[in-house]
C-alpha cells in the first residue's frame, strides 16, 4: 500500500478540513521519497556560512543616548498613524507544563500570558496607538484560545488565525498514525506565518488602512513588547526586516545571525555547516522580528522544509517544518542587540514551570514597567 492509497483511505470530511487549513498532498509525497535519506543535505546551509562581524550588529537605543528621542519620535508618530500590526505567536503546547495551551498558562497572579499580550494592546492604546492584536494558532490552541478572547476577537483589533498542518511520517516514507490508530496532525512551524497571514486576508486588510510594519515576537516572551524607540530605529534605517538579538550567557545555545556566502541571515544551529562553532557567534535571535507590512505581503518564497524527528507515544515519527528565520533569506535582516537584564529586558522566554517561578519577579516588574497590567 503506497502512500496515496494511505490518503485515499482517509475519511473525506477529516481531507476537506486539513486541507483548508494548508495541507497540501503534493509536498506530503515528496517528504515521504527523502526521509531519511540525506537529512543533513535538507537541513544544513550549503556555501560559505561565517560569524557576523561586530559592525553587522547595532545595539537597541538606550533612553538618554544620542538619537533615542528621535527614534523614539518617529516610533510614535508611526503608532498613532495605526501603521503597526503586532503579530503573537500562539501556536505552541506547553508540553514542559503539563500539555496545556501555554496562551492560557497564568504568568502572574491571575493574568494568563493571553491577559498580558491585551495588557500591552491596551497600554498603547493609552500612549494614542491603535495596534491590531493577531494570534497565530494551531490546530491545537485554536479553539481555546478564541473561546477565551469571546467577544474580544472582533476579526481586526484583535483576531485569531490559523497556522498551517501537515500529517507525520513513519521513518520509511508512509503516514504515521497514532496508538489510536488515526493520521497524526501537527503544525509546520512558525515559518508558516507568511502563508498563513496571506489566506487569512488580515495583512492586506491592513495595508488597505495604511499599515506599513509587522511586529512578530513569541507569546512567552513577554519582554518582546513593541517599543517606540525600536520601531523607529527600524524605520531608520529602510530596510524589509529588522531581528532582536541578545548576548549569549553562560550555556546559551539558538539560532543566530550569521553571513551566508556573504549575505545576513538568521540561522538555527543544527541548520549550520558541519564543523561551524557556533560559540563564535556572540549573540542569538529571540524570534522577535519587525517586518515591513509590504515586503512581507508581496513575499514570493519557498521556505526549506527541514526534517524532525518525533516522538509520538512510543513509536518515532518524521515530521517537516519550516523556521520563520528563514525569512531573512529573501528579505535581508538589520540584526539590533536587546537588553536581557533589568526593566528594559526584551528577552524573559518562559519553557516550563520552573523557568516560569524564576521569571515571574522579572515579568512582573517589566509588566508593571510597561503598563501591561492596567
Amino acid at each position: 500500500m503506497s502512500l496515496a492509497d494511505d490518503l485515499s483511505s482517509l475519511p473525506k470530511a477529516f481531507l476537506d478540513d486539513i486541507v483548508a487549513h494548508g495541507f497540501r498532498a503534493d509536498r506530503l509525497a515528496s517528504w515521504a521519497g527523502t526521509v531519511g535519506k540525506d537529512r543533513d543535505a535538507r537541513n544544513r546551509l550549503p556555501g560559505r556560512v561565517e560569524p557576523p562581524a561586530p559592525a553587522d550588529i547595532a545595539d537597541a537605543p538606550v533612553p538618554g543616548s544620542d538619537g533615542y528621542e528621535a527614534y523614539r519620535k518617529r516610533g510614535l508618530e508611526a503608532l498613532s498613524r495605526g501603521e503597526v500590526a503586532l503579530i503573537v505567536l500562539a501556536g505552541g503546547m506547553a508540553t514542559r507544563m503539563g500539555g496545556v495551551v501555554k496562551a492560557l498558562v497564568e504568568a502572574l497572579p491571575g493574568k494568563k500570558f493571553l491577559d498580558l499580550r491585551l495588557g500591552e494592546q491596551a497600554a498603547l492604546g493609552r500612549l494614542g496607538a491603535s495596534v491590531p492584536l493577531w494570534l497565530m494558532t494551531s490546530d491545537a490552541t485554536h479553539g481555546p484560545i478564541t473561546e477565551a478572547l469571546g467577544a474580544r476577537a472582533d476579526g481586526e483589533h484583535v483576531a485569531v488565525f490559523r497556522q498551517c498542518v501537515s500529517l507525520r511520517l513513519t521513518p520509511e516514507g508512509r503516514l504515521f498514525h497514532d496508538a489510536a490508530g488515526a493520521p497524526s496532525v501537527y503544525a509546520t512551524g512558525h515559518g508558516d506565518l507568511p502563508e498563513a497571514l496571506k489566506t487569512s486576508g488580515l495583512l492586506t486588510r491592513f495595508r488597505a488602512r495604511g499599515g506599513k510594519v509587522v511586529w512578530i515576537a513569541n507569546l512567552d516572551n513577554l519582554g518582546a513588547t513593541v517599543d517606540p524607540a525600536i520601531l523607529g530605529w527600524h524605520l531608520e534605517h529602510g530596510g524589509a526586516v529588522s531581528v532582536e538579538l541578545v548576548d549569549k550567557v553562560g550555556s546559551d545555545k539558538g539560532g543566530g545571525p550569521v553571513l551566508w556566502n556573504g549575505r545576513r541571515i538568521i540561522a538555527e544551529e543544527f541548520r549550520l555547516p558541519i564543523g561551524f562553532d557556533a560559540t563564535r557567534v556572540p549573540v542569538f535571535n529571540t524570534n522577535t522580528f519587525l517586518v515591513d507590512a509590504k515586503a512581507l505581503d508581496e513575499l514570493e518564497f519557498e521556505f526549506t522544509f527541514v526534517e524532525v524527528e518525533k516522538k509520538v507515544g512510543d513509536a518515532k515519527a518524521v515530521q517537516f517544518e519550516r523556521l520563520l528565520g528563514e525569512i531573512t533569506v529573501p528579505l535581508e535582516p538589520h540584526f539590533l542587540r536587546v537588553p536581557r537584564d533589568g526593566t528594559r529586558s526584551r528577552f524573559l522566554p518562559v519553557k516550563d514551570n520552573e523557568e516560569l517561578a524564576r521569571r515571574k519577579p522579572e515579568i512582573e516588574a517589566v509588566a508593571r514597567e510597561r503598563g501591561m497590567l492596567g
